[in-house]
């Protein structure tokens, strides 16, 4: 079984309805977006509002999908344009939580020069 941690996370950048469920979502991933939905990527979704996130994931046994609701503000999404992006754990993460995901970052290692 594929785990949710180790998933490749996508955004989807234009808001969609979200009375949809797991199969209308599925469909939105693969028609409007071209990408497939049972391949083990994350799929997060925006509401109108900003409010509100759906993930969508398939775990390898059946598609998993996940809502959450911040109760004051709203998530810090990026702009609206057709297509995705790409997310790592760490600023999916902080998306999550509410954070501002833009301020986070991996730092730059330099690849050492000869080997000790």
């Amino acid at each position: 079984m594929a785990s949710m941690s180790a998933a490749r996370i996508v955004v989807a950048t234009r808001p969609v309805d979200f009375r949809k469920g797991h199969d209308s979502l599925a469909a939105v991933v693969q028609n409007d977006l071209g990408l497939d939905p049972y391949s083990g990527v994350a799929f997060v979704f925006r509401s109108r509002r900003g409010d509100r996130l759906k993930v969508l994931w398939w775990d390898g046994t059946g598609l998993v999908l996940g809502y959450k609701r911040l109760e004051q503000g709203r998530f810090a999404w990026p702009g609206v344009h057709d297509g995705v992006m790409r997310l790592s754990r760490a600023q999916f993460e902080a998306l999550f939580e509410g954070l501002d995901w833009r301020r986070t970052w991996a730092a730059k290692v330099r690849r050492p020069r000869t080997a000790a």
